[in-house]
């Protein structure tokens, strides 16, 4: 937490803007249970399946669940059931399907929008040019939040290298956010993993998913 928060007075930032997500893929209940004892406030999972099993057995532990990876419109439903932030929405039809789910379970699900800045056909995400688009439809859906952008830069050995992805993220943000769109309130972006979260706090991120540095390697 002094990394970040260093990192949030470089960037002009009280640390408290910046949340960490800490990333459980892979890692059993019990770590989960010990991170949260040692602070951690938000829980990051990649997989639905792993996910389920997890949250059943921390049910009651004080911590939001937040979905970071590739989701599949036919896991909306868990989704919905799960998790407070998904980070991860890049098509319409996918928020759709979390509207339809998230109605019939009387709650309005918080989203972000994932955006492929690098433009590397191996990642999700809308293109920077579709992000716009994206956020005025999902606007629409009664029962969906956009609370802003989420991006994985490609993976550089030199963080500095990751920088200009995350400044693009977040020129992206102010764009979007001086459209003034209904329903659209651009207050996170979800960049920086454990190799490079403090350059993408230096340029904006207000959450910042680290696992290894919190966990370790993949159990």
């Amino acid at each position: 937490m002094a990394r970040i928060a260093a990192a949030a007075q470089r960037g002009g930032r009280l640390p408290h803007s910046v949340q960490l997500v800490a990333v459980a893929k892979t890692h059993p209940p019990d770590a989960v249970r010990a991170a949260v004892e040692a602070g951690a406030k938000i829980i990051g999972e990649n997989y639905i399946q792993e996910a389920r099993a997890k949250f059943e057995a921390l049910i009651h532990i004080p911590a939001q669940w937040h979905f970071i990876g590739h989701l599949q419109s036919n896991k909306a439903k868990y989704a919905v059931r799960l998790f407070h932030l998904i980070h991860t929405v890049d098509s319409l039809a996918l928020g759709a399907e979390l509207d339809r789910h998230a109605g019939k379970a009387g709650k309005v699900q918080e989203v972000l929008i994932q955006v492929n800045v690098s433009g590397e056909a191996t990642k999700s995400g809308v293109s920077a040019g579709q992000a716009t688009t994206l956020a005025r439809e999902l606007a629409e859906l009664p029962h969906i939040k956009v609370k802003g952008l989420m991006t994985m830069p490609p993976y550089f050995d030199d963080p500095e290298r990751a920088r200009p992805f995350f400044a693009a993220l977040r020129r992206l943000r102010e764009d979007i956010r001086a459209q003034a769109i209904p329903g659209v309130d651009m207050m996170e972006l979800s960049m920086g993993m454990t190799g490079d979260f403090e350059a993408a706090i230096e340029e904006g991120a207000t959450l910042v998913r680290v696992g290894t540095a919190i966990f370790g390697g993949r159990a």
